[in-house]
C-alpha cells in the first residue's frame, strides 16, 4: 500500500462526466490498497471567465480581491468530485488552500507555500477517506486568500506530496506523458519512461509545457517522484526522479523549443569595462528578463553586443537599448522578433564528447543557421531564424535516433 498525491489538471475536470472519470480512476487507485489525496485546478476555461469578470470591473483590479475572486474556481471542482465519489461509494472530504492550512507569503497572484498542516489530511486517511485539496491556492499569515500564479496546481500537489511524504505525485494532464519532443511538430517523437529532474527542469524552462517549472524545482529540491499520466487513457506515463548510477542514461533526453524569442543587436559599442552594464543595467530596471548574450571580439576599439529577451518584452526593450545606445556612442541597434531557440536536453552530455559539433553539422545540411549559441553541462541551445523551427527540430530528433529507445 502506498500514499499517493494525484493531480487533475482543468481540461480532466472539464465537465462533469470528466469529473465522475476522475472519481471513478480515485477509487481504481484506493481499490489497490492505496491511500489517495486529489488536487484540482478549476474546471477548463473557468479561471479565465473570473479573471474576464474582474477585468469588467477593472483592468488593474486589486490583487487581494482577485486572488479572491479567481480562487473560487478550484472550490468548485472540490466540491464536485467529492459528490462523486461519495455517490460511488467512496467517503471523501474536500479543503480548500485555507482550510488545509497550506500557508504561503502575501505576494497577491503569485504566492510561494511556506509550510502545510497536514494532520487534518492524515486524519482523513486514517479515517479511509479520500482527500480532495484546492489547487493553485493557500493562506498568508494574516488570513488572506492566496493564488500561487498559472500553473499553481502542480506546485501544490507536489507540495502537499513532499509534506505528506508521499511515494509518488501522480500529475494528470491531456498527455500521457514527457515526449522527446513535441509530437506536434515530429510525429515520431517518443515518449519516455523515466527522465531525471534536472533533465526535466531544462526542458520546462526551453518552453516545454507539460510541467510548471515551480513543481519541478520544488520535487527536485524535496526528492519527491515525479509520474506524468493521462487522465483518458491508460498506461504508466513518464516517471521523473532523481538521476540513479546505475539508470543508463540516453545521450540525449529530449528537444524543447521556445518560438516566443526576440533578438537585439547593438553595434559599433566602444570596447570598454562596463558597457554591458550599460546596455543591460536598464533592461533589467525595466523588469525584462535577459536570456542569451554574445559580444564579439573588439576591433578597432568597438564591439557588438547581442542578447534575447521574451517576444513580449521586443518592442519595450528596443526602446530602452536605443536609448542607452545614443548614451554610448553605439553605431546601431537592430532586432528581430522572428526567431526561435531550439535545444538539445540530456545528463548523458556529461560524458559524451561531441554532442556540439554533430548538433551543428545536422543543422548546417539542412542549411539552417545558427544565430547564437548557448551551453550549459546538460543543454545546448540556438537559436536560429523563425521559418526553420520545424525542420531544425526533425533534424536534430533525427540525427540523434530519439524515436529509438537508448540500448541498455
Amino acid at each position: 500500500m502506498a500514499l499517493i498525491v494525484q493531480k487533475y489538471g482543468g481540461t480532466s475536470v472539464g465537465s462533469i462526466e470528466r469529473i465522475e472519470n476522475v472519481a471513478r480512476k480515485v477509487i481504481g487507485y484506493r481499490e489497490q490498497g492505496h491511500d489517495v489525496v486529489v488536487v484540482v485546478s478549476a474546471m477548463s476555461g473557468e479561471t479565465d471567465r473570473l479573471i474576464g469578470l474582474a477585468n469588467a470591473i477593472s483592468p488593474r483590479a486589486n490583487p487581494r480581491e482577485l486572488d479572491v475572486l479567481i480562487s473560487t474556481g478550484e472550490q468548485v471542482t472540490i466540491a464536485l468530485l467529492c459528490m462523486a465519489l461519495i455517490k460511488l461509494g467512496q467517503p471523501a472530504k474536500s479543503y480548500t488552500g485555507a482550510q488545509v492550512s497550506i500557508h504561503t507569503d502575501s505576494a497577491f497572484n503569485k504566492a510561494r507555500i511556506e509550510s502545510i498542516d497536514d494532520a487534518r489530511i492524515r486524519a482523513d486517511l486514517a479515517a479511509g477517506r479520500v482527500v480532495v485539496v484546492a489547487g493553485f491556492q493557500g493562506i498568508d499569515a494574516d488570513g488572506n486568500i492566496t493564488t500561487l500564479g498559472r500553473g499553481g496546481s502542480d506546485t501544490t500537489g507536489v507540495a502537499l506530496a513532499a509534506a505528506l511524504k508521499a511515494d509518488e505525485c501522480q500529475i494528470f494532464t491531456d498527455v500521457d506523458g514527457v515526449y522527446t519532443t513535441d509530437p506536434r511538430i515530429e510525429p515520431r517523437a517518443r515518449r519516455l519512461d523515466r527522465i531525471t529532474f534536472e533533465e526535466m527542469l531544462e526542458m520546462a524552462s526551453l518552453g516545454s509545457k507539460v510541467l510548471q517549472i515551480r513543481s519541478v524545482e520544488f520535487a527536485g529540491k524535496y526528492n519527491v517522484p515525479l509520474r506524468v499520466l493521462s487522465s483518458f487513457q491508460e498506461g504508466n506515463g513518464t516517471l521523473i526522479s532523481l538521476e540513479e548510477e546505475n539508470m543508463e542514461a540516453a545521450l540525449i533526453s529530449g528537444i524543447a523549443f521556445s518560438k516566443a524569442e526576440a533578438q537585439i543587436t547593438v553595434t559599433g559599442v566602444p570596447d570598454r569595462p562596463g558597457i554591458a552594464f550599460g546596455i543591460l543595467g536598464a533592461v533589467s530596471d525595466a523588469n525584462i528578463e535577459v536570456d542569451m548574450i554574445v559580444q564579439n571580439i573588439g576591433r578597432d576599439g568597438t564591439t557588438d553586443f547581442t542578447f534575447t529577451v521574451l517576444r513580449t518584452d521586443y518592442e519595450r526593450t528596443l526602446e530602452i537599448v536605443k536609448r542607452q545606445a545614443t548614451d554610448l556612442g553605439a553605431r546601431e541597434v537592430k532586432g528581430d522578433n522572428k526567431i526561435v531557440k531550439i535545444s538539445l536536453v540530456g545528463v548523458g552530455m556529461r560524458s559524451h564528447a561531441g554532442i556540439a559539433s554533430k548538433m551543428f553539422q545536422a543543422l548546417a545540411n539542412e542549411g539552417i543557421n545558427i544565430r547564437m549559441i548557448s551551453t550549459s553541462e546538460i543543454k545546448i541551445s540556438v537559436v536560429v531564424d523563425e521559418k526553420y523551427l520545424e525542420l531544425g527540430v526533425r533534424t536534430l530528433h533525427d540525427a540523434f535516433e530519439l524515436d529509438q529507445a537508448p540500448s541498455v
